[in-house]
């Protein structure tokens, strides 16, 4: 059965069409238009699919879309280019192909808004469920400690 819900992305309401088994990355992609929302693997174990709702993660491949209505969004898009994430991962060099950055990007906005001076080994804790086919695991979690270090100096 077709309902219509509305998501607020990025701060924008979207009225959009769903079944009931629409899932929310479908949305995201397909109606709304983010491209930052990508399926990895289906199974919500890489973090490809990662978008944040009220400040917490979500795999939006496992979420169906319905259970959002009137939810606030946040995808990679919706981060500002200036936030210390964002231009940590940009000069730390955490990306190379990029397929993955998003979602260890907002991963990582979680985790510092919950815990502004994680250790090393809590960032690496707290990012274990998202995959760089790349390895460039060492420089994400050097961006991350960069944006720590950026959002709340010692």
């Amino acid at each position: 059965m077709t309902v219509r819900i509305t998501l607020k992305v990025n701060g924008v309401d979207h009225r959009v069409a769903v079944e009931d088994d629409t899932l929310l990355l479908d949305v995201l992609r397909e109606q709304v238009g983010t491209t930052s929302v990508r399926e990895g693997c289906g199974v919500g174990a890489c973090g490809a699919c990662t978008v944040l709702s009220g400040g917490s993660s979500v795999s939006s491949c496992l979420a169906l879309a319905r259970r959002y209505d009137g939810a606030e969004i946040t995808t990679a898009e919706g981060l500002d280019e200036n936030d210390a994430v964002v231009s940590s991962f940009v000069e730390c060099g955490a990306a190379q192909c990029g397929y993955c950055i998003p979602g260890f990007v907002l991963m990582s906005t979680e985790l510092l808004t919950d815990n502004p001076r994680p250790t090393e080994q809590e960032i690496t804790d707290h990012l274990e469920g998202n995959i760089c086919r790349c390895g460039t695991y060492p420089e994400i979690r050097r961006a991350v400690a960069t944006a720590a270090q950026r959002r709340s100096p010692a």
